[in-house]
């Protein structure tokens, strides 16, 4: 006789699930199991939050829902961390967590699941009833779909084993029910008043956001209309790769340039942009100008500030498709060939280098990697100090790099590098990260060995976490806390059966491209001394 179990798993398959990451255990092990005979491939990893954050970077490469699965209790309760990073990255993900059973009077991991999960952000479905679980799984990819967050289900383990009596036909699936509704066209009273005040201005960056990720061609044509430079948010870095004026990011991790460009806008036009705090650097990067936000859900504050000061209602692409055609040409003043060619050769970071034997300044060998990876590999940057280095690699474009960092933890590259490479099967992913991120969950290489994974994990290795050595230092304090010498990765990685390399020497990396097989880990030595520009601005010395 079919199991409940046996339903859930079929309601999964009718919403077109086809990759899931999985930690078994007893409230989930069952479903899981019928979801593989179903044809789901399901990639088994080492860690619960892994699982979960996998399955992040698959819903944002793939534009789909992310799945995974853990086991009730202290299975559910390893994912903390990783879903409100989902919920502050707006990512739909699904969680299939069952419940402790409701049979017993007593159970070792039971927990009240509900309030955890809330209290992260993301939605939490209690399954109890038998003949509606099928219709709460696909309203859970509704409600995941519709408003972007993770939801978790939890179905208690003694329900999911009685037999199953209820209907043989699945409901509708989310994708068939959502609204199907065109974009949504700016007023015609805003697109004036925009105009009006884009003509008084002197000077004008065009910044996008995930939100414009379909509207690139249209926003190059405004930023040229209007003599303006582009500029991204750290999400979309990449957008405008290979364009003469474009900046690079708007943010934290703005170069020594754009700060300056921004520094000197009087309006900037934000396009599908949340004008998140590290967006505008807290105020101080463009704090100077006036925000005209273009969005289809516009807000005067975002995150404790205020962060526009004018709307258009708008999809990203009929809105700037309607104001360019409502503007007139500007004279190219700021767009000169040598502001393109200053933007093209200096550094990001030009603060003084001081060579070290035997390790490299991490600029250098984030240079050496720009120029030898090759250009189709999919590049995931991590967390951490070292995001900022890797975070400047200006030919590689939006589509083959993926950063999320919304809620500032460490430890989540390894997991971010296994949903992109489930995401895209044919192509080798490329992990930046950091000693201290990638030690977090150095267990996940079994994993990625065991799946055949394609994936080269670079790391800048200082021996410590190297924003609070930075950090204590600027405060005169002992950094010794922070400090645990430079683990031999290159070893480890060798241990769990990849690939692994200490780079002393950067000539090395293009033979290292030309040997890539299956899973790799670069392990590069950098000096400890070198300290992002976030850091000197954030933290000034005061020992």
């Amino acid at each position: 006789m079919p199991r409940v179990y046996d339903a859930l798993a079929a309601a999964f398959l009718n919403e077109g699930v086809d990759t899931c990451f999985s930690l078994l255990g007893d409230a989930n092990m069952n479903w899981a199991t019928r979801m593989a005979d179903g044809g789901c491939r399901m990639i088994y990893v080492r860690h619960e939050h892994c699982a979960v954050a996998a399955a992040m970077a698959y819903a944002r490469k793939t534009g789909s829902v992310g799945v995974a699965t853990t086991t009730c209790g202290p299975g559910l309760t390893q994912v903390l961390t990783a879903l409100p990073a989902a919920v502050r990255a707006h990512l739909p993900v699904v969680v299939f967590a069952g419940e402790a059973p409701l049979g017993k009077g007593w159970y070792n991991q039971g927990i009240d699941q509900g309030p955890i999960i809330t209290a992260t952000g993301a939605a939490y479905h209690s399954l109890h009833d038998l003949a509606r679980m099928p219709t709460q799984i696909r309203d859970a990819f509704v409600q995941a779909r519709q408003e972007q967050r993770p939801v978790v289900i939890g179905v208690p383990f003694d329900l999911q084993d009685k037999v199953w009596d209820g209907p043989d036909v699945p409901p509708t699936p989310s994708l068939d029910m959502l609204p199907k509704v065109g974009p949504i066209p700016p007023n015609p009273a805003d697109i004036a008043q925009a105009a009006e005040r884009i003509a008084k201005a002197k000077r004008i960056v065009v910044m996008a956001g995930l939100g414009a990720v379909h509207a690139v061609d249209e926003i190059r044509l405004l930023a040229a209309k209007l003599d303006a430079m582009l500029a991204t948010t750290l999400p979309a870095r990449g957008l405008f790769a290979g364009d003469a004026f474009s900046i690079g990011v708007a943010g934290g991790f703005s170069t020594d340039v754009a700060r300056d460009l921004l520094g000197q806008a009087d309006l900037v036009i934000a396009v599908g942009c949340s004008l998140a705090h590290h967006n505008a650097d807290g105020g101080k990067l463009f704090g100077q100008a006036h925000v005209l936000q273009i969005d289809t859900q516009p807000a005067v504050q975002s995150q404790g500030r205020v962060a526009a000061d004018s709307h258009i209602r708008a999809d990203a692409a009929m809105g700037v498709a309607t104001l360019t055609d409502a503007v007139a040409n500007r004279p190219a003043d700021w767009r000169t060939d040598a502001l393109a060619n200053r933007i093209a050769t200096t550094p990001a970071d030009a603060s003084p280098r001081h060579p070290e034997p035997e390790v490299h300044d991490p600029r250098d060998v984030v240079a050496a990697l720009e120029a030898a990876l090759p250009p189709d590999w999919e590049m995931v940057n991590s967390s951490g100090h070292c995001s900022f280095y890797f975070t400047q690699m200006p030919s590689r474009p939006y589509a083959q790099f993926l950063t999320i960092r919304e809620f500032g933890a460490i430890g989540n590259g390894i997991a971010f590098a296994m949903g992109v490479a489930a995401a895209r099967p044919d192509k080798t992913v490329v992990l930046f990260d950091g000693d201290g991120s990638i030690l977090m969950h150095i267990q996940e290489l079994e994993t990625m060995v065991r799946h055949g994974l394609k994936i080269v994990i670079c790391v800048l290795n200082d021996g410590a976490y190297g924003s609070e050595i930075h950090k204590l230092r600027a405060e005169g304090l002992s950094d010794a806390g922070a400090v645990f010498g430079r683990t031999d990765l290159a070893a480890i990685a060798r241990g769990f059966g990849a690939t692994g390399h200490r780079v002393d020497d950067l000539d090395r990396v293009p033979d290292l491209v030309k040997d890539v097989a299956g899973v790799a880990l670069w392990d590069f030595p950098i000096s400890d001394k070198v300290a992002s520009p976030v850091m000197h601005r954030a933290h000034p010395h005061k020992g």
